[in-house]
C-alpha cells in the first residue's frame, strides 16, 4: 500500500515561532512525536522481526517464485544482496548485527519468471569457523578465542599472535572492471561469480594501495572508474585518509586493481585516532569527506592485536569536543583544499544521500544521527531480538535520526565574518565565517521523526549522482526495525510510504525505466520478509513514482536481514 504525507504544516511552524523558548523544546518533541505518529505509527507486538536475525541454510539450487501482479517486461536481470546468514557456530554466538557470516542472495528475473538463490561466501572466516565449529576470526562485536582443545602453551602463543583481520564480506557487492566483489570495511575484498554465487578469490588491497581498509560504499563513474576512501598512515606516523582510484576495465584484460592508485590524502583531526568512515560524497569536481566524532583509538586497536579478547567495537570511542568536520578536496587536479575549514555540531554518519555543485556551492545531503554516541552500540543482536517494548526503550536512549542538508560555499575569500555565505534560494542551510577562519555550518532538516529513521538511501544513481536532484528512496527504521519503504522529495520534503502489516523490507534499489526522461521513472526492488506467511520471503517491485505495488515474487523460505546490494542488468 502506498501513502503520501507531507512535512509539518505551515500553521504548526508559525505556532512554534510564538512560543516562549523555555517550552519550545518540550513542545517541539510532543508535536513531532504526534507528526511521526501520523506518518508511521506502527507497532510490532508479535516481534516477527526476530526472524531477520536467525541462521538459514544456503540453497543447493535456485527455487522458483510465485508471482502476483505484473513485472515490467523490460525488467530482466539479477538483484544481488549481501547480509549475515550464520549467527552462531557450534556453541558460540555472534553478538553484533555486522558479525554474522556473509550470505549472498540473488533474485533472477528472466522472461517473466523469477527464481531465488543464496550461498555463503567461502571466506577464510567462514571456512575456518565451519571446520573448527567455533568463531575463529574476531568480528566487529565478537571476539575469537584460542582453541580450547589446545594445551596451555599453545593457547598462550595463540594469544601473542594477536587478532587476524576479518574477510567476512557481508556488507555490499559492487563491480570493479568486469568482475564483482563482495566487501566489508577491512583491506580484504572477495571476488565472486554473480551468476553461480561461487567464491572465486580473496584480494588484499594492502598489496596495491596504502590503506588499512576501505568503505563498502565506493563511487563509480560512467566509464567504470571506482573511487573509495580509507584510513592510512600519513606523515610522521600520523593517521590520515586516502582517496583511492581504481581504473575501469582494461583493454589488455589485466586486473584494474593492480593499477589502483592513491589520488590524494586528507589529514585526520587527531594523530592516532581516525574517525570511523562508512561513505563519502563526490561531485563532478570535488570529494566531500565528513569526519565525525566517532573515533578508532589506535592504541586500543594495537592492544587488541597483541592480546585476544577484544573486539573492534572495543576500540571505538567518542570525541566530545571536536564536533563534526567537513573536508573538501578537488578531483582534477587532485588536492586537499586546506583553506576550506568547515565545522558543525556532533553527529554520527553512515550514509551520504547525494552531493552536488550549484552556483558556487556544494550541497551535501546526509542521513545523520544526532550526538557523539556510536549508533552501532545499539545494534547488538541481543537488543534487536528483544520483545517490542524493550526494543522501543533501547531506541529512546539511542542517538536520534535526521536527514539533513548542509551547504558548503566554495568562494570564502571576499566575505565578511559573521555573515551567512549561503545564497541559494531553495535552502535554509547556513554557513558563517568565524574569526579563526573556520566556517560554521547549520543544516536544513529534510526529514525528522522521533526514532523514525530514513536510512540506506538510494537515488537514480546513473543519472543523478553528483547532480542536482529531487528524489531519494530509503528504508524506514522504526526504533531500528525496518518496516517501511520511504520516498522523499528533497526539494519539497514531501514523502511517500509503502508498508504492510508485519512485513520487513530491505534497502530499496532504484532501477530506471528504459529511455526514462523523468528522474523517478522506474521501479524499486526490495526483499521483504513476512514471518508466518505461506511464502515468507519475497521480491517486491514498486512503481518508484507513487510507491504502489506492481508485483511481487514469493518464495517458501525466510530470508535473513540484508544490508546492501546492486541490480545487475
Amino acid at each position: 500500500m502506498g501513502h503520501c504525507f507531507h512535512s509539518l504544516p505551515e500553521e504548526i511552524c508559525e505556532w512554534f515561532k510564538c512560543k516562549p523558548e523555555a517550552v519550545l523544546q518540550a513542545t517541539c518533541e510532543e508535536v513531532c512525536e504526534e507528526h511521526s505518529n501520523m506518518v508511521s505509527r506502527v507497532e510490532h507486538p508479535a516481534s516477527g522481526y526476530k526472524k531477520l536475525f536467525e541462521t538459514v541454510e544456503e540453497l543447493n539450487e535456485p527455487i522458483p517464485a510465485v508471482i502476483t501482479g505484473v513485472i515490467p517486461s523490460w525488467l530482466g536481470g539479477s538483484l544481488l544482496r549481501m547480509g549475515p546468514g550464520l549467527f552462531e557456530v557450534g556453541d558460540e554466538v555472534f553478538h553484533h548485527l555486522f558479525d554474522g557470516q556473509a550470505l549472498m542472495h540473488k533474485f533472477d528475473l528472466k522472461n517473466g519468471q523469477v527464481t531465488y538463490y543464496r550461498k555463503f561466501i567461502k571466506t577464510d572466516a567462514y571456512i575456518r569457523a565451519m571446520a573448527e565449529n567455533r568463531v575463529v576470526i574476531t568480528e566487529l562485536g565478537t571476539a575469537a578465542y584460542p582453541d580450547p582443545c589446545k594445551n596451555i602453551f599453545s593457547r598462550f602463543f595463540t594469544y601473542l599472535r594477536g587478532t587476524e583481520v576479518t574477510d567476512n564480506c557481508l556488507v555490499n557487492i559492487y563491480p570493479i572492471g568486469e568482475d564483482f566483489y563482495a566487501v566489508t570495511e577491512t583491506n580484504y575484498i572477495t571476488k565472486v561469480d554473480p551468476d553461480s554465487l561461487e567464491t572465486l578469490k580473496k584480494v588484499d588491497l594492502c598489496k596495491y594501495l596504502s590503506v588499512n581498509g576501505v568503505t563498502a560504499h565506493p563511487h563509480n563513474e560512467r566509464d567504470g572508474t571506482v573511487y573509495n576512501i580509507g584510513n592510512c598512515f600519513g606523515k610522521n606516523m600520523s593517521l590520515a585518509y586516502n582517496i583511492v582510484k581504481i581504473p575501469p576495465a582494461q583493454k589488455d584484460k589485466s586486473d584494474p586493481i593492480e593499477r589502483s592508485q592513491v589520488l590524494l590524502q586528507l589529514p585526520s583531526s587527531e594523530r592516532l585516532k581516525p574517525s570511523y568512515v562508512h561513505s563519502f560524497g563526490m561531485t563532478d569536481n570535488y570529494f566531500v569527506f565528513v569526519e565525525q566524532p566517532v573515533k578508532i583509538n589506535l592504541l586500543k586497536f594495537l592492544s587488541a592485536w597483541s592480546f585476544r579478547g577484544a573486539t573492534y567495537m572495543d576500540c571505538f570511542e567518542s570525541n566530545y569536543s571536536m564536533g563534526t568536520w567537513f573536508h573538501l578536496a578537488s578531483k582534477d587536479p587532485a588536492g586537499y583544499m586546506s583553506s576550506h575549514k568547515f565545522r558543525t555540531s556532533a553527529f554520527n554518519l553512515f550514509h551520504h544521500i547525494n552531493t552536488y555543485e550549484d552556483q558556487g556551492f556544494i550541497v551535501v545531503d546526509l542521513c545523520t544521527w544526532k550526538g557523539h554516541e556510536f549508533v552501532y552500540n545499539y545494534l547488538y543482536l541481543a537488543n534487536l531480538r528483544e520483545e517490542w517494548e524493550e526494543v522501543k526503550k533501547a531506541a529512546i536512549r539511542a542517538p536520534q535520526p535526521e536527514v539533513r542538508r548542509y551547504v558548503l560555499p566554495l568562494d570564502i575569500h571576499r566575505e565578511e565574518q559573521g555573515k551567512n555565505l549561503v545564497s541559494l534560494s531553495y535552502t535554509t542551510a547556513t554557513a558563517v565565517l568565524h574569526s579563526d577562519g573556520t566556517i560554521w555550518l547549520e543544516p536544513e532538516v529534510l526529514f525528522s521523526g522521533p526514532r523514525q529513521a530514513f536510512e540506506f538511501p538510494q537515488i537514480n544513481y546513473s543519472q543523478y549522482c553528483g547532480k542536482k536532484y529531487s528524489f531519494t528512496y530509503g528504508l524506514g527504521l522504526n526504533h531500528f526495525i525496518p518496516d517501511r519503504i520511504v520516498k522523499l522529495n528533497v526539494q519539497t520534503k514531501e514523502t511517500w510510504v509503502w508498508r504492510e502489516e508485519e512485513s520487513y523490507p530491505s534497502e530499496p534499489l532504484f532501477v530506471p525505466s528504459p529511455g526514462a526522461t523523468e528522474e523517478d521513472d522506474g521501479v524499486l526492488l526490495s526483499i521483504v520478509v513476512k514471518p508466518g506467511a505461506q511464502r515468507p520471503g519475497s521480491l517486491l517491485v514498486l512503481d518508484a513514482r507513487k510507491l504502489t505495488e506492481l508485483a511481487r515474487a514469493e518464495v517458501n523460505t525466510v530470508i535473513p536481514v540484508t544490508l546492501h546490494g546492486m541490480y545487475k542488468p
